[in-house]
């Protein structure tokens, strides 16, 4: 059974970048380092002698459509698996019907597996014996890095692919390419669509082909809407795309003139503005673990250590967004922002770190000071390796005076907390504890 397989039937009503999938890779546009010709995957594929593999690449770049053209190509069984709406009873389903086939039948099952990275420990380790005897041939895509989101046995088990994000001539030609087929595409259709509007879509699709397939498909509508002779201009392309992304390009200047309005707000403890600009960033289909990685370096860099929790916070809202995504994480992400713009607010770790950089950088390896080296051999005693040190807790209050910056930076103070929330109290402390050493306390 081919769960890919769509008859003229099931087409009527289908999206546009959904018939247009190429079916051989002589359609297939871009990724020519992987499927170009003469490359392994692309011979492994014309020889089907495709072994399990991982598809690693942005959204619109082609994993799906490889998949199914693996799928065309081959005489295996294929089957897809969705880590969205599927687990490990109907794979262990799957597995035992692929087991049979290959027994009675010797006929290989190849298993696709869409989002992988959406499986959890447990569910990948499913797949590992299976994998691994030969009972099926497992395909996965992903739009995550493997190296974090699949189990590490797993990993070694199958080949990574990454996919680039599609180059605009690739988008145009997939763009021209449906307007020219009268069968999947808009051939049969009269319009006439301007270069520039095919230029501006390959432009607004910022490598996706999904989208720029989706923009075509609307601005068609919006042309035989408007009555006459239907007409594609970039200005009536544009027009769509505002209406249908509220003009947001995950990879142009508006998405970061929203992620800075974002932090600005945050930063000016605005809770409302944060709100407002972490909606129009998440109903504009932006992914929520770029947002949630931008709070929590927030977290750290503007409110610090005048409310620790604030990084705590922010690491939960990344933890909901991995394990339930969009759309359930949508307040997660919200109580994260309203949080982090009424905590208060401290740069103090972000301006200490940014000078010790700076010291790196200008004295470079500077050694370590003898009396707080480690000592495990007799030579490095008999150095003055750890000579002198002093164990802070056979001292009072658990503190010492002592040095432990190299000579040249001897003295040398980076932090210096502010009076904002706990770090007024950080600030007392050290504070104090410098005091017990002066001379004459």
């Amino acid at each position: 059974m081919d769960l890919f397989d769509q008859s003229p039937e099931t087409l009527v009503g289908t999206p546009l970048a959904d018939r247009m999938r190429p079916k051989t890779l002589d359609e297939f546009e871009g990724q020519e380092k992987i499927v170009g010709p003469g490359e392994p995957l692309r011979l492994a594929i014309e020889e089907d002698n495709v072994s399990s593999i991982v598809f690693w690449g942005p959204p619109g770049s082609g994993k799906t459509t490889l998949a199914r053209i693996i799928a065309e190509a081959s005489k295996s069984e294929f089957l897809r698996f969705s880590a969205v709406t599927t687990g490990v009873p109907e794979l262990r389903a799957i597995i035992a019907e692929a087991r049979e086939k290959r027994k009675f039948n010797d006929v290989k099952t190849i298993l696709f597996v869409d989002e992988i990275h959406r499986f959890n420990k447990a569910q990948q380790d499913a797949f590992l014996p299976h994998v691994e005897d030969g009972t099926i041939t497992l395909i996965g895509a992903t739009t995550e890095n493997p190296s974090f989101e699949v189990i590490a046995p797993l990993l070694s088990r199958v080949r990574v692919y990454v996919l680039e994000k599609l180059e605009p001539e690739h988008l145009k030609r997939i763009v021209l390419r449906a307007l020219s087929d009268g069968e999947r595409g808009l051939g049969s259709i009269e319009v006439d669509v301007d270069d520039e509007a095919i230029e501006a879509m390959a432009g607004i699709a910022d490598g996706d082909a999904r989208i720029a397939l989706n923009l075509l498909e609307l601005s068609v509508f919006a042309a035989r809407q408007e009555g006459g002779g239907p007409r594609v201009t970039a200005e009536l392309a544009l027009k769509v795309a505002q209406e249908k992304t509220l003009l947001y390009d995950k990879a142009g200047e508006e998405h970061y003139n929203l992620i800075s309005a974002l932090h600005k707000s945050l930063r000016d403890s605005d809770p409302d503005g944060s709100l407002y600009w972490l909606g129009r960033m998440l109903e504009a289909g932006e992914d929520p673990l770029y947002i949630v990685r931008r709070l929590i370096r927030f977290a750290s860099e503007d409110v610090g250590n005048a409310d620790p929790q604030a990084l705590v916070v922010a690491v939960s809202a990344m933890q909901a967004c991995h394990f339930v995504g969009m759309p359930e994480c949508d307040l997660a992400l919200a109580q994260a922002v309203t949080y982090l713009a009424s905590a208060p607010k401290s740069n103090s770790l972000y301006t200490a770190y940014g000078e010790v950089k700076a010291d790196v950088r200008k004295y470079g390896a500077l050694p370590v000071p003898l009396h707080i080296r480690n000592a495990p051999t007799r030579l490095m005693k008999e150095l003055g390796y750890g000579k002198g040190y002093k164990y802070a807790h056979n001292f009072q209050d658990h503190i010492v005076d002592q040095e432990h910056m190299p000579e040249k930076l001897k003295g040398r103070r980076y932090y210096h907390p502010t009076d904002q929330g706990f770090e007024k109290r950080i600030a007392e402390r050290l504070e104090r504890w410098r005091n017990q050493f002066r001379p004459g306390s």
